[in-house]
């Protein structure tokens, strides 16, 4: 058997399979930030659609916030009353 028989046989046996073995090492980690990645782009659409009621519930929220503000204003003044 001459030397480069011998060399093949050592590539077959021993290289290829430490190759494949690296090669997975390398290709698993890949497909779970492959699949982190989807989940993530896949919440940052759902929350898109979310977004769409912004305006609306901006509206909602400076009508609350009006109509706290003149509670407090009826509130304190019989307060201030009282107080002074």
């Amino acid at each position: 058997m001459s030397l480069w028989a011998i060399g093949n046989l050592i590539l077959l046996i021993v290289i290829v399979p430490v190759l494949v073995t690296l090669l997975n090492l390398v290709l698993a980690p890949l497909e779970r930030i492959r699949g982190a990645a989807a989940d993530a782009l896949d919440g940052g659409v759902a929350l898109i659609g979310e977004l769409n009621t912004t305006p609306a519930l901006l509206t909602k929220t400076d009508y609350v916030i009006k109509e706290v503000a003149n509670g407090a204003v009826r509130y304190a003044g019989p307060v201030s009353k009282l107080l002074g």
